[in-house]
């Protein structure tokens, strides 16, 4: 970063300039007090990632009707894809001065309203021209959804918005832009993604034995073992940021505190009291939950499950009345770790009753380095964990997922498309004969003819076993 460039803009004003500023550490501080009291707001220039998979969707949407709203967790990428979104439209003939972009973190906007929100959008629009309107975190505005419907009917625009709780496209949100909104999920980086983030490239050499076989080599051409570097994504995730400090732990562990702490604090226990919704208050009770969902991720849970152990920890305490524990508390913080995207939950589907069922479904975290981090960086439920991955990358090729149950036998994941559909199990290894049978049995029980495939880090001698194929789980990332 030494001797980069830093954009400092002019809010309000359609001024900008640049300034070159060497010494960082203090200079920056200093030259964002000096140039903020004067209303100008800082911009890093570092060169972007590209995050193909979700800008050719948003790309696909651009002037159409529908707002485009961006939702994930907080620094999976989403203010940097409205900021290519931003550079794909100028390379396209739009100009600066067609160009809003507010970003809610910053402090310039804090205390907007959905007033001064609406007066300072008007104030940038240009009679007869087509605006081009990027808001980031515009949940942090009361009401932010009659602005964007204001936008929308009184301006030539298109809409693109981003936020970090779920519950701003709930129903309670939704009637405001029913209809008329388009949303983007996005995920932390994929083991893909994560290769092209840490500068790796994956070249085929050939082996001892005259084979090839896949490597990964960095920037300065030193090369590794694939597993090695597949080891890495599992130890430190996929956040974007990891990839700007290095795969250094404790730089990772600083980085992935702070994302904990910005989710629990201000997503879950500052968030606004809605209706019909308990608010979350004790920041123990979260973090326990929190530690009890990642510890037992891919595992069969409820809700009571969750509950019983709380109060057995006396943690939580038991309905007088019942002498059970309080269900309703124990749900309305875990609704709030899924809506805030830190945890997703998947439903079990009976494949030979054809219907979905209401008990048992699992838990994922959406990285398996925040796991890491409120765990420990230690080798644990390996298996478990790669399912956690599998899970995420089904989700980005744009499956629905959900668990199989056929007779007392489960299947780790049922993925399906309008026109697909296919049988997952995810496993460590298939060089065992019992490991074999446990894996494959499920899937054999499946009368269907879908395709059905075993991933595992260690296939064995066999590609197939009775037309169930057996795929190395790197190289189904990387395909």
């Amino acid at each position: 970063m030494n001797g980069g460039k830093i954009s400092v803009h002019k809010l309000f004003k359609n001024k900008s300039f640049c300034i070159s500023v060497h010494k960082l550490d203090y200079l920056r501080k200093f030259v964002l007090y000096s140039y903020y009291k004067e209303g100008y707001l800082m911009i890093d220039t570092h060169e972007l990632k590209k995050r193909d998979l979700y800008l050719n969707k948003i790309i696909a949407f651009q002037d159409t009707e529908p707002v485009k709203v961006v939702t994930g967790i907080r620094r999976c990428g989403k203010s940097s894809l409205l900021r290519l979104m931003v550079a794909h439209v100028k390379e396209n003939g739009i100009t600066d001065e067609q160009i809003v972009e507010m970003n809610f973190e910053s402090h310039a906007f804090k205390n907007m309203n959905i007033d001064t929100f609406y007066e300072y959008v008007k104030e940038q629009v240009i009679p007869n021209k087509r605006m081009y309107m990027f808001f980031d975190e515009v949940q942090r505005v009361p009401n932010w959804e009659d602005a964007i419907n204001s936008f929308r009917v009184d301006f030539n625009c298109d809409i693109y918005v981003t936020g970090s709780n779920a519950y701003m496209l709930s129903s309670e949100y939704a009637t405001y832009l029913s209809g008329r909104c388009v949303e983007i999920k996005m995920l932390p980086l994929s083991f893909k993604e994560f290769l092209y983030f840490h500068d790796f490239e994956i070249r085929e050499t050939k082996s001892a034995l005259g084979g090839m076989r896949k490597q990964v080599f960095d920037k300065n051409g030193e090369n590794y073992d694939i597993k090695d570097v597949f080891d890495a994504y599992m130890r430190f995730g996929g956040m974007p940021g990891i990839a700007d400090i290095g795969l250094d732990q404790e730089k990772a562990l600083v980085l992935l505190e702070g994302i904990y702490s910005t989710v629990i604090m201000r997503d879950i226990l500052e968030r606004e009291n809605r209706r019909g919704q308990k608010r979350i208050t004790d920041a123990v009770l979260l973090k326990k939950i929190v530690m009890f969902l990642a510890d037992n991720i891919g595992s069969n849970i409820s809700v009571s499950s969750i509950g019983n152990t709380l109060v057995n920890e006396g943690l939580l305490e038991a309905e007088k009345r019942k002498g059970t524990p309080s269900v309703h508390t124990v749900q309305a913080y875990v609704n709030a770790l899924l809506e805030s995207y830190f945890f997703y939950d998947i439903k079990r589907f009976d494949i030979k009753g054809k219907e979905y069922l209401r008990t048992l479904g699992k838990y994922y975290i959406v990285d398996i380095g925040l796991r890491n981090y409120l765990l420990g960086f230690r080798n644990r439920d390996s298996g478990h964990a790669l399912e956690n991955v599998v899970y995420f990358e089904l989700l980005r090729r744009g499956y629905d997922v959900s668990i199989g149950k056929v007779d007392n036998a489960e299947v780790d994941f049922i993925a399906i498309k309008p026109d697909e559909k296919i049988y997952i199990q995810v496993t460590e290894t298939m060089t065992s004969e019992e490991v074999r049978s446990r894996e494959l049995a499920p899937l054999q029980k499946i009368n269907d003819n879908y395709e059905k495939i075993v991933l595992s880090m260690n296939t064995g001698m066999d590609s197939s076993y009775d037309g169930i194929k057996s795929i190395n789980l790197i190289e189904w990332l990387i395909a």
